[in-house]
């Protein structure tokens, strides 16, 4: 792609975003600090000051992302709400489980998405008209289909993915050519991150989020966030 598509791409980012900051407020950015996200972040710290920036913490980050929220936070001084799961919630989850348990089923592991990121996503997104994230089609064959507006029947709003059309390799050029900050396990071989015990590193040649949920099936791998019925605590 040359150089003049790129700027295309940047410029229909701004539209977009300012299109959705004027007709959709409140809204939410969901920031994960993945390389994608910090293309988001870099665009709407600097220039869409009404769309707010939340994350979830599930307790089991790496370090490497604590890291990056803090150099964020310095970097652009924007206020950054956290999200946690609910205590006694995750207490029953481990009780019942034990710390680990979600590498013995998808339906266990699953059910620790839905304790660690999917309740707390419902609580940050009660009050909003939309949601932004940065997903990309490019990123797992769960995505394929991905498009850059959507309506969230599970949240009951409007959910866009301005990204959902960009390579890894623009996505790349944009923080370095800007110089955004990032999480540095990207430059240990993880191109996906999540909670710590379920990212690992991938080879040459692996699906780019092959080290999520490595134990998994490719069409699995999802954590509820991004699909239309998630997994009950309950069951």
């Amino acid at each position: 792609m040359g150089q003049s598509e790129v700027v295309q791409k940047i410029e229909q980012l701004h539209v977009l975003l300012a299109k959705i900051q004027q007709e959709y407020a409140p809204v939410g950015f969901a920031n994960s600090f993945g390389a994608e996200d910090m293309v988001l972040t870099d665009l709407i710290a600097r220039h869409y000051p009404r769309i707010t920036m939340f994350t979830l913490d599930t307790g089991r980050l790496p370090q490497e992302t604590y890291n990056l929220m803090q150099e964020v936070k310095d970097h652009y001084g924007v206020s950054l709400q956290v999200y946690f799961p609910e205590a006694a919630t995750v207490e029953s989850y481990i009780a019942q489980n034990g710390p680990n348990g979600f590498y013995q089923s998808v339906e266990l592991r699953t059910r620790c998405c839905y304790v660690r990121k999917v309740e707390p996503l419902r609580r940050a997104l009660a009050g909003k008209r939309a949601w932004i994230t940065g997903m990309r089609r490019e990123q797992a064959v769960t995505r394929d289909s991905l498009s850059i507006s959507t309506f969230d029947a599970e949240n009951n709003l409007q959910k866009f993915n301005p990204l959902c059309e960009w390579s890894n390799t623009e996505v790349w050029a944009y923080l370095k050519q800007h110089e955004v900050p990032y999480n540095k396990l990207h430059d240990r071989f993880y191109p996906s991150i999540g909670c710590a015990p379920c990212t690992r590193a991938i080879s040459p040649g692996e699906d780019i989020r092959s080290g999520r949920w490595w134990w998994e099936n490719a069409e699995s791998k999802e954590c509820g966030l991004h699909v239309g019925k998630v997994a009950s605590i309950n069951k």
